[in-house]
């Protein structure tokens, strides 16, 4: 007879294993509900978790979906350790895009190395100020930052739209609805010659250890973590839970915003309405799958990368529909919080008295 016991202390090697566990159970139950749906199950599976990452050819592809993930996990992850949750990500890559786009369309006519690096500032300042709203609201009004983040991202989406069909449509464009491409001043270089990998990958793999060594090797990382893990204990300490607030929203919307402006100076190479892709939210799950560790956030976006890579080679070899990635990554949410349970609970063979 199988039964749940309780765990003295939550298990180290659990916690890490969980996540290999969970999405190890999301591959079989993605293969069970598209083999009933009538596609081929075991293909399915294998199209989005094991190709992307077996053929070399694909990396590239992997690394560019990463580094927008694991900029704004980075950011949630620091936010969530001090219980500040920042749903409206999104939201703030979207206004870091606009911001970053809005020096690019003003510095049209010139040239410079400094062009770029201006643009990712005001990148950064856009999603600082757009997650700002949130942090007074709760600072001052204890409104809950999760309803107000997740509404103002609706607002940033339709925002985009006005500016890429009023103001800012390219006169070139043949009345699409979109911006002017960057110019070359205005795009990320790339790190190889012919190669989509560029400059904004080995940022965020830079920005994850600098992540690493703010949580874990200063007073400020220590502030967060007790702020988020005993608020009583907290103000004890001196340690203000509206300053971390403010710290945390600010951080978590200017990596966000940093993340919208590589984007739209990368992949995109302008702003159309399809920018608004859902990485804020897939970022929440990146956050989870890393265990809100900088450097395990680092696997969480490769792991996410590669289904947003391997549904669209699903989409053309197993006919999938395209929220197929979508329906795979939310079962890999869920089935990470249904393995958290292992982490502080065990299951035990006990035997049936005679």
């Amino acid at each position: 007879m199988l039964e749940w016991r309780r765990r003295r202390e939550p298990s180290t090697p659990m916690l890490w294993l969980s996540p290999l566990i969970a999405i190890g159970l999301t591959m079989l139950a993605g293969m069970l509900v598209f083999t009933a749906m009538g596609y081929d199950g075991f293909h399915a599976v294998g199209s989005i978790f094991v190709t992307p990452f077996a053929e070399p050819q694909r990396w590239a592809d992997i690394g560019v979906k990463a580094a927008p993930l694991v900029l704004i996990a980075l950011g949630l992850a620091i936010g969530f350790r001090a219980n500040v949750w920042n749903i409206g990500a999104e939201g703030q890559y979207v206004m870091g895009a606009i911001a970053g786009t809005g020096v690019a369309l003003a510095t049209y006519d010139m040239s410079g190395w400094w062009i770029l690096p201006a643009m990712a500032l005001a990148g950064i300042l856009g999603g600082m100020a757009w997650a700002a709203i949130p942090a007074l609201l709760r600072v001052k009004l204890q409104v809950s930052e999760i309803l107000t983040s997740l509404m103002l991202t609706y607002v940033a989406v339709q925002f985009l739209f006005f500016l890429v069909r009023g103001p800012w449509k390219d006169p070139d464009g043949f009345n699409f609805p979109q911006t002017r491409m960057f110019t070359a001043d205005q795009t990320l270089p790339a790190i190889m010659e012919g190669s989509l990998v560029h400059i904004g990958i080995p940022v965020a793999l830079l920005l994850a250890v600098i992540a690493w060594l703010l949580m874990e090797k200063t007073t400020a990382g220590y502030a967060v973590k007790v702020v988020g893990l005993a608020p009583a204990a907290a103000r004890h300490g001196g340690f203000s839970a509206a300053r971390t607030t403010w710290a945390t929203m600010l951080l978590s919307g200017g990596l966000a915003g940093l993340a919208g402006l590589f984007e739209a100076a990368g992949p995109f190479g302008q702003l159309t309405p399809q920018f608004p892709v859902g990485y804020g939210f897939t970022a929440i799950i990146v956050a989870f799958l890393g265990r809100l560790s900088p450097l395990g956030i680092v696997f969480g976006g490769l792991v996410l990368a590669g289904t947003y890579v391997g549904g669209e080679i699903a989409q053309s070899t197993v006919r999938l529909p395209q929220a197929a990635t979508g329906l795979f990554q939310a079962m890999l949410l869920f089935m990470l919080l249904a393995t958290d349970v292992l982490v502080k609970w065990r299951v035990v063979w006990k035997r049936r008295p005679a």
